[in-house]
């Protein structure tokens, strides 16, 4: 198969993997890092942020594994796949979203305006949507329109 390919399956399959681990582990037996996420006015560095650490040590594990081991190469656009897909996440949800880096504050982006809105929705009721760049809501459900509430 196409190496670039098996990048776009891996970046496109993270994000129903990311609601479901969103759902299951964070909002599950990882609330105890998880709940720093949702404690408003939170600022800087959260438990949480090991979330991210313990996923890019799986993805380096297996990147090691795709370059060293033979029969495992797939591994390899897995991986950055895998990666691009936390770098799009990370863009969106830390920095846009949470303005944890200067780069958007005071500015809107309309595209990622509906991503912001449906994220307060999840903060609000703590609970659906899980997912990050194309987020479900459930029927009925409105996302606020409070862009200085992020």
């Amino acid at each position: 198969m196409n190496q670039l390919v098996v990048v776009a399956v891996a970046f496109v399959a993270m994000e129903p993997i990311t609601a479901l681990t969103h759902r299951f582990v964070m909002h599950g037996p990882g609330q105890v890092l998880h709940r720093s996420h949702h404690r408003r006015g939170s600022t800087g560095w959260e438990r949480n942020d090991l979330f991210p650490v313990m996923f890019a040590a799986l993805v380096m594990m297996g990147l090691a594994i795709g370059f060293n081991v033979q029969g495992f190469s797939v591994l390899v656009p897995v991986g950055i796949g895998v990666t691009l897909y936390g770098l799009a996440y990370a863009l969106v949800h830390d920095v846009y979203i949470h303005g944890r880096l200067p780069l958007f504050r005071g500015r809107q982006v309309p595209g990622l305006e509906r991503l912001a809105a449906c994220h307060r929705v999840h903060h609000d009721r703590n609970g659906a949507p899980y997912g990050m760049l194309i987020p479900v809501l459930a029927k009925g459900s409105r996302p606020s329109q409070r862009p200085s509430d992020r």
